[in-house]
């Protein structure tokens, strides 16, 4: 079997042309032109197609073979796509998207993880959100952006709510692809620190109130600033 690198890389390259929209809704792809295109061997190429079609990218069509399908088709919360639409000329619309998809579902995450999170899960934020505060007067991104992306990966799937959990690759995309885009600052804002120690001290308290108000100011500090920000493209 041909190395998995190399099915990654076409599946990223067709992917992104299809979610930039440079190849429109309804072109028929076929073996050979994703062979041709991209040099590689048809047993590469349809492997390929199958991972499309599974993303809802393509669908299968009797005497026309594989059509690229519209946006509303896709399987817009799998992380490949969210990270292809980021590189795209939509990244913006996908950036509001997706923190409005935050804005509704974080604040209650963080509610539930207050009424169920382990003693350990709960001991762990707390030491989470005092590293970011040392990170974060450091101007450390890297890390800084590691923690954050286990602090919301860890309130998602403490909150008692399967269907939160299954979104934590999701805020992982959103967290990396803004730091990513240059749409953080040099060193996070003192608020966003505030709010992520009182997200994490509510939960340790099992106080769900606070922890659903304090991540709700969180995620509200991140539509403001995108917001301000306007376009990506303006500050690349």
């Amino acid at each position: 079997m041909p190395p998995p690198a190399l099915h990654s890389a076409v599946l990223d390259a067709v992917g992104r042309a299809i979610t930039s929209g440079d190849i429109v809704p309804g072109t028929p792809l076929t073996l050979e032109s994703i062979g041709t295109q991209h040099q590689v061997s048809r047993t590469v190429a349809r492997e390929v197609m199958r991972m499309l079609e599974g993303l809802g990218l393509v669908r299968s069509r009797r005497r026309v073979g594989l059509v690229v399908l519209p946006m509303a088709e896709w399987n817009v919360l799998d992380p490949r796509v969210i990270r292809w639409r980021l590189a795209g000329p939509g990244r913006d619309e996908q950036l509001r998207t997706l923190t409005e998809l935050r804005h509704a579902v974080e604040p209650l995450a963080a509610a539930g993880a207050a009424r169920h999170a382990s003693a350990e899960q709960r001991a762990e934020l707390v030491d989470l959100a005092d590293r970011m505060r040392v990170l974060g007067a450091r101007g450390d991104l890297t890390e800084f952006l590691a923690l954050d992306i286990r602090m919301h990966e860890l309130l998602l799937r403490a909150s008692g709510n399967e269907m939160f959990g299954a979104l934590a690759a999701v805020v992982a995309e959103v967290l990396t692809g803004r730091t990513h885009l240059g749409l953080m600052p040099a060193a996070p804002v003192p608020e966003a620190l505030d709010q992520h120690e009182a997200v994490a001290r509510a939960v340790a308290d099992s106080d769900a109130a606070a922890a659903e108000a304090a991540m709700s100011a969180l995620v509200g500090e991140v539509r403001t600033a995108l917001d301000a920000a306007g376009p990506v493209g303006e500050h690349r």
